[in-house]
């Protein structure tokens, strides 16, 4: 299983968090099964993060040239058709929806991947926009995240924030109707363009019977109406169809109802009053038990973090000619794993020592897993602890998403000192097992989990935090974790 990419910082572990549940969500929707759901969606996330990197990284080597790119769900959902055709070309095809399959193998498929100016006129549109307004359109229309907070996220003003939906759905019109006229047509598509125009501009206009006709049997003008006419509500559709292919319209659903849950009722204990975290994880993990296909409710939403921080588009998608884009950087790719002498494995009695008051193991006589001279932690007997005046650091312990079998989790570290480098380590419970991680390379020995700095950020500024984030797997019970330290040091759970 490919390693996730590292993201760069705590707000881009955010929307990782939020990214990777519209990947399941589609995953979902292209599997028979939760196991193989969950391993379509890892293997698309690590792909179109790594091309999505690739593609920036090839772009920077060139000054004056600006490319193309989708932001970063649908270029992450994009990924997924591209791995899940890779599985059927490779002989696992029967881990897909049978319907998909069919898809893949037929001519509809082929439109995404061949030549540019013959793949849908929706893809090309939103590619063609600047990466700020084309991320407005998809969260607003496809993601139906409140529009409001998305401007505000944005830097823009909530209070037009309407108005500046609709100069983006000009602008995306404009593009698609660019791109319609340079389609490659035969005489009598060619004959109805101009009159194609005219009659999506204009809420009141009526559909002559000829045009009528002829979008009832040519898939490209169809299409090509679909983007050009604002109004009657169609948009969100022809973006989720165009851009995502097949599956498309049932994961728009899914979106839109995930979002009335999220709007029909909050919850006061929530840490992000947007963001639905636990209600997400239950009601995915109820879609995914049931089997439930198109008519599924998988409930997504984590907010977007303040800053929307783009990827590239994949390398495998050709630009689309003179479409204007933003070029904000991407991380880096991530560190590779520490050695096996940079860690110190736990004995076979730590595993199954006694616990203590609490409910945790004692920490009696249980070697430190970390590479630290002995003695060194101030953790508190009985408790696994350190008190608050001992303490060399604060750790909050989030469980973000969790799934069946499944789950991801964050950790924020508070240190009163300034570190050149960092090395967080903890115990898990209950033989949960970390898959991925994200902001720091991994090595676990038994329950024991250490997590070291990247390259990026193993400069901590006294009284600063360091975030990561990882995805791991469980059975039966997930619960916190205990047995924090930071650099050998034990720490406070806040």
């Amino acid at each position: 299983m490919p390693d996730l990419p590292t993201p760069k910082d705590a707000a881009e572990a955010a929307l990782f968090s939020e990214c990777w549940d519209a990947v399941l969500s589609y995953a979902d929707l292209c599997t028979s099964g939760s196991t193989a759901a969950n391993q379509l969606a890892r293997e698309a996330f690590a792909l179109g993060i790594r091309e999505a990197r690739a593609a920036e990284d090839g772009t920077a080597r060139y000054a004056g040239r600006r490319s193309s790119r989708l932001p970063r769900i649908p270029l992450l959902l994009t990924a997924v058709r591209t791995t899940a055709a890779a599985w059927e070309a490779a002989g696992q095809g029967h881990k897909l929806d049978p319907d998909l399959r069919l898809w893949l193998n037929s001519e509809k498929a082929a439109r995404y991947t061949g030549p540019p100016l013959s793949r849908p006129i929706a893809l090309r549109g939103l590619r063609d926009m600047q990466e700020q307004d084309a991320t407005l359109l998809w969260l607003a229309e496809v993601e139906a995240l409140p529009l409001r907070s998305v401007v505000r996220r944005q830097g823009l003003d909530p209070d037009a924030a309407v108005e500046e939906l609709n100069q983006v759905r000009g602008l995306f019109r404009d593009r698609c109707h660019r791109n319609h006229l340079d389609t490659p047509m035969d005489a009598e598509c060619r004959s109805y363009v101009r009159l194609l125009d005219a009659v999506t501009r204009s809420p009141g206009a009526e559909t002559p019977v000829d045009l009528s006709r002829h979008l009832a049997t040519c898939v490209e003008c169809a299409e090509a109406a679909a983007c050009l006419r604002l109004h009657g509500g169609g948009l969100p559709a022809a973006l989720a169809g165009g851009v995502i292919g097949w599956g498309g319209l049932a994961y728009l659903e899914r979106r839109r109802r995930a979002a009335e849950v999220r709007l029909g009722g909050g919850r006061p204990d929530a840490p992000d009053p947007e963001g639905e975290a636990a209600r997400a994880a239950a009601s995915r993990a109820r879609a995914l038990r049931g089997g439930l296909l198109v008519a599924a409710v998988l409930v997504s939403g984590l907010a977007l973090a303040a800053s929307l921080m783009p990827f590239g588009d994949s390398a495998g998608d050709t630009t689309a000619q003179g479409g204007p884009t933003d070029t904000t950087p991407v991380a880096g790719p991530g560190p590779s794993l520490p050695s096996a002498a940079q860690e110190t494995s736990v004995s076979p009695s730590a595993t199954s020592r006694a616990p203590s008051a609490d409910g945790s193991p004692s920490a009696t006589g249980v070697e430190n897993p970390d590479p630290e001279p002995q003695g060194t932690s101030s953790s508190t007997a009985g408790t696994g602890e350190p008190s608050d005046a001992t303490a060399a650091c604060k750790v909050q312990y989030d469980l973000v998403n969790q799934w069946p079998d499944g789950f991801q989790a964050t950790v924020t570290v508070t240190t009163p000192d300034a570190l050149d480098s960092w090395r967080v380590a903890w115990s898990f419970r209950d033989g949960q097992k970390v898959d991925q991680m994200w902001d720091a390379s991994v090595a676990q020995h038994g329950a024991r989990v250490t997590a070291t700095a990247a390259d990026y950020n193993r400069s901590v500024a006294a009284n600063a935090t360091l975030t990561f984030g990882f995805l791991g797997s469980w059975d039966d019970t997930n619960t916190t974790p205990y047995d924090f330290t930071l650099n050998g040091l034990g720490c406070t759970r806040t």
